[in-house]
């Protein structure tokens, strides 16, 4: 059992597709973005450690699955908002190749973690 949400798998991950949304694509978005789009990043990517770490501390398996699957969520809606800023031209393919990987990463970990809470109830 883990000692706290820092050292889950699933937390360090979406941890790191945060910081790599926060290196790669704001730098690359236009200041006329700041209120839109990179708020929207901002918000999404903030969202998925944070609902972990909420779920983690919940004592009931119903409670951790809600927060687990608005982590999920908002790792999805990361992915959109980088195909509307590939589509306004503001990232490359390059970045957006890394986000599916990256967001792979981060649901295969989160679904496996929901079916394993769900499995454990039954």
């Amino acid at each position: 059992m883990a000692s706290n949400f820092e050292t889950l798998e699933r937390w360090k991950i979406c941890d790191e597709l945060k910081e790599y949304v926060r290196t790669e694509i704001f730098t690359r978005l236009p200041a006329n973005e700041k209120y839109e789009l990179y708020s929207q990043f901002r918000r999404a990517s903030r969202s998925t450690t944070a609902n972990i770490a909420e779920g983690w501390e919940r004592y009931h398996t119903k409670d951790q699955i809600k927060f687990l699957i608005i982590a999920e969520g908002s790792v999805t809606e990361i992915l959109d908002h980088t195909l509307e800023a590939k589509n306004w031209g503001y990232v490359e393919d390059k970045i957006v190749s890394a986000i599916r990987i990256k967001t792979d990463s981060c649901l295969k970990l989160i679904n496996g973690y929901i079916r394993y809470l769900r499995n454990k109830d039954q």
